[in-house]
C-alpha cells in the first residue's frame, strides 16, 4: 500500500499575480520534493524538467483513467493559440501547455534574440482558457551541456520551407519529440499555419512512435484574412501590415483557380502563375521566397492537382519580416 503523504507552503508573492508553492509528495519510502508556482486560482506553471516529470507521473498515479491534451507553443500567444487550447479543452479531461523558445529551430541569422516573450500574457491566457498545467522550461534544462542527440527527419529537406531554413526542422523534430516524451499526452495540438512542421511531426511521431495523436487545427485569421502569428508583431513599418493581406488574396485567387477550372485536374503552373502575379503586384514584397503546391499529406511538390487536393503554402519577404502561410484545396 502507498504512503501518500501532500504537503502545502506558501512563501508569499513574489511577483506580480504570482505565489511560490511547495508541493511534497512522498510514495513509500521515496520522497519527491518539487517547486511549481501558481497563476491565478489554478494555473500551475512548472519551470524545471523535474518538477514537470514529477507532476506528469503524479496523474498517472491519482487519475490513471483521464485524458491528457498538449499543445507545446513558442509563447507570445494570441487567439490562434487559444483556438488549439480550447479545442484541447473540450477534448480532454486535463490540459497541459508548454512554453519554450526552443534556440536549436533558429537560423544564425533568424530572430531568436528579438522573438517576442510575454510570459505575463501568456500566463493570462492560459489561466482564461482552463489550462492545468504549463511548462516553461529553460534552454539550460532542455538542452544539457552533454545534449549530443539530434531528431533528424529525411526526405524534407529539398521542399521549398526546409530548404528555406537549414537546421530548422531538427531543430523542431528534437524539441518535440522531448516534449512529447515528457508530457505523454493523449492529443498533442498543432496549428495548420506551419503546414511542414505538421507534416515532419506526424512522420516524427510515427517513426518513433511517440506518445499520443498528432491533431492539426485550421489556421485562425484577422477579418482582413491576415494569419494569426507571433511574428506580426514585426510589422511596424508604414504599410506593412495592410500589405501582409496580400498572401492569403494569393491563396484565395489560387483556390479559386482551382475551383473554377471545371476540371477533375489542373496543372499546378497554372495555379502557382495566378498566385505569383498576386504577389508581384505587391510593392512592399522585398522577396518572394516560394509558392508551393504540395501533397496534403508530405507536401512532396506535386505537377497536377486532382481529387486528392493539395496544399497551397508561400512565404515571402515584407520588408525585412518573413512570413508564411498556406491553403488546403
Amino acid at each position: 500500500m502507498h504512503k501518500v503523504q501532500q504537503v502545502l507552503r506558501f512563501h508569499g508573492a513574489c511577483r506580480p499575480f504570482f505565489r511560490r508553492l511547495v508541493y511534497i509528495r512522498r510514495i513509500t519510502d521515496q520522497a519527491t520534493h518539487t517547486d511549481f508556482e501558481i497563476f491565478g486560482d489554478r494555473l500551475k506553471i512548472f519551470r524545471s524538467v523535474d518538477s514537470f516529470v514529477v507532476y506528469r507521473n503524479s496523474l498517472f498515479l491519482s487519475e490513471p483513467s483521464k485524458t491528457v491534451g498538449f499543445v507545446p507553443t513558442m509563447g507570445a500567444l494570441h487567439v490562434g493559440h487559444k483556438s488549439l487550447y480550447d479545442c484541447a479543452r473540450t477534448e480532454n479531461d486535463i490540459l497541459i501547455g508548454s512554453i519554450f523558445v526552443n534556440p536549436t529551430q533558429f537560423g544564425p541569422n533568424e530572430d531568436l534574440d528579438r522573438y517576442p516573450r510575454t510570459p505575463l500574457a501568456d500566463c493570462e491566457l492560459l489561466a482564461a482558457a482552463g489550462v492545468d498545467a504549463v511548462f516553461m522550461p529553460t534552454p539550460a534544462d532542455m538542452y544539457g551541456p552533454h545534449h549530443r542527440t539530434w531528431v533528424v527527419p529525411e526526405g524534407f529537406d529539398h521542399l521549398p520551407e526546409a530548404a528555406d531554413r537549414p537546421g530548422h526542422f531538427r531543430g523542431v523534430a528534437t524539441v518535440v519529440a522531448q516534449l512529447l516524451n515528457l508530457a505523454r499526452p493523449h492529443r498533442s495540438y498543432f496549428g495548420q499555419k506551419d503546414a511542414l512542421q505538421c507534416a515532419v511531426l506526424r512522420r516524427v511521431a510515427a517513426d518513433l512512435r511517440l506518445p499520443g495523436e498528432i491533431v492539426v487545427r485550421p489556421t485562425v485569421r484577422e477579418a482582413d484574412g491576415l494569419a494569426l502569428s507571433s511574428r506580426n508583431a514585426y510589422l511596424t513599418g508604414p504599410g506593412e501590415r495592410e500589405a501582409a493581406t496580400v498572401l492569403y488574396k494569393a491563396l484565395l485567387a489560387v483556390q479559386e483557380k482551382r475551383e473554377s477550372s471545371g476540371t477533375p485536374v489542373v496543372k499546378s503552373a497554372e495555379l502557382k502563375h495566378v498566385g505569383m502575379q498576386i504577389l508581384k503586384a505587391e510593392p512592399l514584397i522585398s522577396s518572394i521566397q516560394y509558392l508551393s503546391i504540395g501533397s496534403k499529406e508530405t507536401m512532396e511538390e506535386i505537377e497536377e492537382v486532382g481529387e486528392d487536393g493539395a496544399v497551397v503554402s508561400l512565404a515571402v519577404k515584407l520588408g525585412s519580416v518573413r512570413l508564411i502561410d498556406n491553403i488546403v484545396l
